[in-house]
């Protein structure tokens, strides 16, 4: 999990949301990213696609990297040292990053150039992903249940508070405080929430994972959440949707969960691991990898009903992986890596 890896190594209650808005205007100016020789080395803890010829990664220190054959990195001009989560693009040239201090960045130039959209140092609050579903209209997510959706491209970002994703214990709670202590109960809200991992879309539905289980739907991209019922109490960091259609979850402990009727019922799948799993990678076959703590390499070659291991030599943690011209290729707490496959 990025937040888990990011943390050891640097270490008004109503059917709509509250949204309170943040333009690009920052409460402190931020310090540039330094080029560094070394930066493919550092920890680095997300990395995607841009098209099908072009990686991205980013990491701490504010690194962003390129790459257009997975071997040689240039380095982005970022105009943060933050730590950075997450990178997603929309297409060849639109691209957003978040990370710690609530920090959100926009390129419009493939990668080569970031600029700050929103970076909220006072918060101390860190972003761990961000998606987009045309130019205009995106959503970032994070610790303590953040949410920052914007609707003009990232000029301005709101806040919301997704009061749907609470207990009816905590709603009744916080009812009780706001008629108590309204003070209290602002700055209740701004942690009661759990963390938000992960944004997949899937098709027209957008899924939300996180922290106690957390597995949710959303059909008005994130306005209102719909939970699936409670089947696990740790935290999940990854979904995916199989060639054949079925959806795999992954998170703590070396769990693995796996549906054929789209979440109505989730069934278990073996892993004998304990590792955190932190990302679900796709080949160009038939073959699905999951990525894990400790070197831990997960493969399924039966549409994810059944996996067996590739533990890496090394031990080091697979943050996040991308299949790139037949490799599959991961970032880990010693930059890129080439994921050794020998072992199949």
């Amino acid at each position: 999990m990025r937040l888990l890896v990011a943390f050891a190594v640097i270490y008004f209650i109503s059917i709509s949301p509250v949204c309170a808005e943040n333009t690009a205007s920052t409460i402190n100016i931020p310090t540039p990213a330094i080029e560094s020789p070394l930066a493919s080395k550092s920890l680095l803890l997300d990395i995607s696609l841009i098209g099908q010829e072009k990686l991205v990664t980013v990491g701490q220190h504010g690194h962003i990297l390129l790459s257009n054959d997975g071997k040689k990195w240039q380095q982005a001009n970022v105009p943060v040292q933050v730590t950075l989560t997450n990178v997603f693009f929309l297409n060849k040239q639109l691209g957003w990053a978040v990370g710690h201090d609530a920090t959100i960045l926009h390129s419009q130039d493939g990668g080569l150039n970031w600029q700050v959209q929103q970076y909220l140092p006072l918060l101390e609050k860190p972003l761990f992903d961000i998606y987009f579903k045309n130019p205009q209209q995106g959503i970032a997510v994070g610790a303590y249940g953040q949410v920052f959706r914007t609707n003009d491209g990232g000029s301005t970002w709101q806040n919301e508070f997704h009061q749907e994703i609470l207990l009816a214990d905590d709603v009744e709670y916080l009812n009780e405080l706001k008629a108590e202590d309204e003070a209290a109960y602002l700055d209740e809200i701004t942690f009661i929430l759990p963390h938000f991992n992960r944004l997949v879309q899937d098709g027209s539905s957008l899924f939300l994972l996180g922290e106690t289980g957390l597995l949710a739907k959303s059909d008005d991209f994130g306005l209102t959440w719909q939970q699936f019922d409670n089947f696990y109490q740790g935290s999940f960091f990854s979904l995916a949707r199989t060639k054949t259609g079925n959806v795999l979850v992954a998170g703590l402990r070396g769990h693995v969960f796996r549906s054929l009727n789209n979440g109505s019922q989730w069934d278990e799948v073996p892993t004998n691991t304990t590792a955190l799993l932190n990302d679900i990678v796709f080949a160009n076959d038939e073959r699905i990898f999951i990525l894990g703590n400790n070197g831990m390499l997960l493969i399924s070659t039966d549409d994810g009903e059944s996996f067996s291991k590739i533990p890496q030599q090394d031990g080091k943690t697979l943050i996040a992986g991308v299949w790139f011209k037949g490799q599959l290729i991961a970032v880990s707490d010693v930059g890129i890596k080439v994921v050794d496959l020998s072992q199949e």
